[in-house]
């Protein structure tokens, strides 16, 4: 950004940046003193636009400038956010919320309920082309192009949904469900979330500068409704994607929180108190480029997925307590009797054990003899692209080996983390590394991205039956119903053997004792917003 300042103002700023970036909470000594929580949570993210972003880094800067009617607590469970309230009809499909009084954008100027109705259409408009534009589809009027959402007045919304929706507070939590400024879009078009000046919010912090390659840096947002119990005055996000530099500036102080590390590090640091792995509602699988030969053909497919050893993938590349996939689905979401779990109803399409390793293998070999390419002859190389990661290289290694198995020769491509990204999403690869974290505590949302014109789709995979079956989904109101209905969604997938399952997530991460107040979410988010830093 530039700004005309004088040449002391410039030497003031320029000695700031030096002390923070030598000093883990930047509290240089001196009446200027700006406690700053310096941490990594990934590279230079591609969009931070609460209507675009699709990626877990992102949405973690995103929730700390922008706030929905809703937000998740430390449970996981849906709490007020800038609603003070809400209503739902008997029917369980009419929704009133009612904001919270002198709601303030950051800067200064009112947050109104006709900022939610701008926001919500605008994420479903197909000029915006936002990825999660299907998670609006429980909205009256989402194939009109034309939300059924009012503002009755400007503290007062009212959300008239298709049908009952019993996952729909925790929708209104998401990013994507956060209100945008009208005024600066349309000003500013797309620029308008890559500069501090006008990357206006209404969350707990606001952005002071973005350095590409470097850092984001938030600070208090002093119009924001709980001002007063938020934790540190800035919160600098350093832009690292190298797991070695990150742990070494995690070693030296210079950042208090990592939110990856070098496979080979893992042994030598999981006892240590700075170590943690959670639990995470996700699955890390391969993306098949089903409209790009051979992968166009299910027998290949299918193939390349059973001719993996996913435990010895897990045991000996992933270390982090993942467990082997055999479906798409992952463990920790309940089923219609909450008593069990929709994996444990679902079971497994594979046994991914090692005992069942060498069964696999063959079934493999046949399957691909029987698409046409016996022992993999007449198969070209295919490409593998993956993107900056340890863990991400070391796995592709692993694939490429076990697929010799069988015959099948990839050649493996890193690309940086916001290249890889739209590589992936624009279908321009044939086998890409992947993997979706839950948006929320539903399996429909592991489930209705793979739907024809999702943004999510990176298969680039269409079935009619499939479309129908996630529609009538979302129509269901009997939870028994709505859950079979799910599985036999997941059958679908396994029946045409669209993707390839590795493992179910954890969350590693390293954190500094010094840190308190932070708690990081099953769904990706890392929440710092109320953290602070011990002496």
């Amino acid at each position: 950004m530039k700004r005309k300042i004088s040449i002391l103002v410039a030497v003031i700023l320029c000695t700031m940046l030096l002390l923070q970036a030598c000093d883990p909470s930047d509290t240089p000594k001196g009446g200027d003193d700006v406690e700053t929580l310096v941490v990594n949570v990934g590279p230079d993210p591609d969009t931070i636009d609460p209507a675009l972003n699709s990626a877990v880094d992102g949405a973690t800067m995103i929730i700390h400038a922008f706030e929905g009617l809703m937000i998740l607590n430390k449970e996981g469970v849906p709490d007020y956010g800038q609603a003070e309230s809400y209503e739902i009809s008997e029917d369980g499909k009419v929704y009133t919320f009612k904001l919270r009084e002198g709601l303030k954008w950051s800067d200064g100027q009112p947050v109104k309920a006709s900022d939610f109705v701008y926001s919500w259409n605008r994420a479903i408009d197909p000029e915006t082309a936002a990825d999660y534009a299907y998670m609006f589809d429980v909205i009256e009027g989402y194939e009109e192009g034309n939300l059924n959402v009012k503002a009755i007045d400007e503290r007062t919304l009212e959300v008239t949904l298709k049908t009952a929706t019993p996952y729909f507070l925790e929708l209104t939590a998401f990013p994507t469900y956060a209100p945008v400024r009208e005024d600066i879009i349309k000003e500013h078009g797309e620029a308008w979330a890559t500069k501090s000046s006008t990357y206006i919010g209404n969350g707990p912090y606001k952005m002071l500068e973005w350095e590409d390659g470097s850092h984001i840096t938030f600070e208090k947002n002093k119009n924001y409704w709980n001002y007063d119990k938020l934790g540190v005055e800035r919160i600098k996000f350093m832009l690292m994607s190298d797991d070695s530099a990150i742990l070494n500036a995690f070693k030296t102080g210079e950042i208090l929180f990592a939110d990856s590390m070098p496979q080979a590090e893992i042994e030598a640091w999981k006892d240590k108190p700075e170590f943690r792995v959670e639990p995470q509602l996700g699955t890390y699988y391969i993306s098949f480029n089903v409209q790009k030969e051979p992968l166009n053909n299910p027998k290949v497919r299918q193939a390349l997925t059973l001719a993996l050893d996913r435990e010895w993938l897990v045991d000996n590349v992933g270390k982090q307590g993942q467990i082997p996939a055999g479906a798409y689905v992952p463990y920790g979401l309940f089923d219609s009797d909450p008593k069990k779990q929709f994996r444990e109803v679902g079971g497994d399409y594979y046994n991914p054990s090692s005992a069942a390793y060498e069964e696999n293998l063959e079934l493999a070999k046949q399957l691909l003899e029987e698409a046409g390419y016996p022992n993999g002859e007449g198969l070209p190389t295919l490409d593998y692209i993956y993107n900056e990661s340890s863990l991400h290289a070391e796995m592709a290694q692993a694939i490429q080996d076990m697929w010799k198995k069988i015959g099948v020769n990839i050649r493996l491509e890193k690309q940086e983390w916001n290249t890889f990204l739209n590589t992936r999403k624009n279908g321009e690869y044939q086998i890409a590394r992947n993997g979706w974290l839950c948006d929320y505590n539903d399996p429909i949302s592991m489930l209705d991205m793979w739907i024809t014109d999702s943004g999510n789709n990176d298969a680039q995979w269409s079935n009619p039956d499939y479309d129908a079956l996630i529609e009538q989904i979302k129509s269901t109101t009997d939870p028994k119903e709505r859950f079979e209905l799910m599985h036999n969604a997941e059958d679908i997938i396994f029946d045409e053997w669209m993707l390839c399952p590795i493992f179910y997530y954890t969350d590693l991460y390293l954190i500094s004792e010094k840190i308190e107040g932070f708690w990081t979410s099953p769904l990706g988010y890392k929440y710092f917003m109320y953290a602070t830093i011990k002496d």
